[in-house]
């Protein structure tokens, strides 16, 4: 009786559990504030930065029927959706999500947009004269810059939803060839998006396809490097904006944590302190009014792209692209 009484008392009623992609030096602050405003101790789970996103969602699909995680805090879109598919999201209508762009939210209320980063080139200036600075995702491709040029491995974070947003936008012709032609064109792929633009600063690489955070950190270090927007000409595919996503999982164990968690991280101090931070995250709620360090949709060409279709080419997507890029 004494051991099943303790066991009761193990658990935490003022815990919430977050597995959140999104790197912890940006992530913890923000936890900090709202535990400090709320009395709710946040318990996050991080993974590595290889694998990030894919290994957290398939932590969430492992727990289905016992889940532990009440938050997912996803730096992407495109895993959020499949855990949608696979029944694990609980629907939560939070009243601060309605001023967001309804193309940034579940309709359903299953997931809730955020605090957007861009797909970029990341260009050392050192190496690269302004005349011949790379203009497009095409240019990984261009024998030129033949192993000269980076990525992430295309197979786990915002470079897999990046990877599986082309092939919805192409289609799988079009966008296997893509990613063929990076390989013969001996890209450098590294294990994420931090060190492709750490491998561009340090003149390891002449230019590299990172996010516009890790590219902004280099950048206001002072190291040698320039954001470039990819496909902003007329008939341009455009820049990819791609969102953060908040999800309370089915069956969470805090469920009224976890949808304070959720209304306090979409107020409009939050995306105003992400924007703020080393992170620059971009804004999507439109109440928020801050001077930006990025670009937005609203000031360069964003590439326009069905996140629920490219939900739908990932199976296909990430089994070409292991083959590619794992030899398996």
């Amino acid at each position: 009786m004494l051991i099943l009484c303790a066991g009761c008392w193990s658990a935490k009623p003022s815990e919430v559990v977050v597995y959140t992609a999104l790197d912890a030096e940006f992530s913890r602050p923000i936890f900090k504030d709202f535990t400090q405003k709320n009395g709710v101790e946040v318990s996050p789970k991080f993974d590595t930065e290889s694998t990030k996103t894919v290994g957290l969602a398939e932590a969430i699909l492992a727990e289905g029927r016992r889940p532990r995680c009440d938050v997912f805090w996803n730096n992407e879109i495109l895993h959020t959706v499949r855990l949608q598919r696979a029944g694990l999201l609980e629907a939560y209508r939070c009243p601060a999500a309605q001023v967001f762009p309804p193309e940034f939210r579940s309709p359903d209320g299953y997931w809730q947009g955020f605090a957007a980063r861009a797909r970029v080139l990341i260009v050392n200036t050192n190496l690269v004269p302004e005349d011949r600075r790379p203009k497009s995702i095409l240019d990984l491709t261009a024998p030129q810059w033949q192993g000269r040029c980076g990525l992430a491995k295309p197979l786990f974070g915002t470079t897999a939803t990046h990877a599986a947003c082309l092939f919805a936008v192409w289609g799988d012709a079009k966008a296997k060839e893509f990613f063929t032609q990076i390989k013969k064109n001996q890209a450098r792929i590294l294990s994420g998006n931090k060190k492709v633009a750490q491998a561009v600063a340090a003149g390891q690489l002449a230019f590299g396809l990172t996010d516009t955070d890790d590219a902004l950190i280099e950048v206001e270090k002072g190291m040698p490097v320039t954001v470039v927007y990819p496909d902003q000409g007329p008939d341009g595919l455009g820049t990819l904006f791609i969102p953060n996503t908040l999800a309370i999982i089915r069956g969470a164990p805090h469920p009224q944590q976890a949808r304070r968690l959720i209304d306090y991280l979409l107020s409009p101090a939050v995306e105003t302190k992400l924007a703020e931070g080393p992170s620059a995250q971009i804004p999507l709620n439109p109440k928020v009014h801050v001077k930006l360090r990025t670009e937005t949709p609203e000031t360069v060409r964003p590439m326009q792209v069905d996140f629920e279709k490219a939900a739908d080419c990932w199976e296909a997507a990430a089994k070409y692209l292991r083959q590619e890029f794992t030899g398996g």
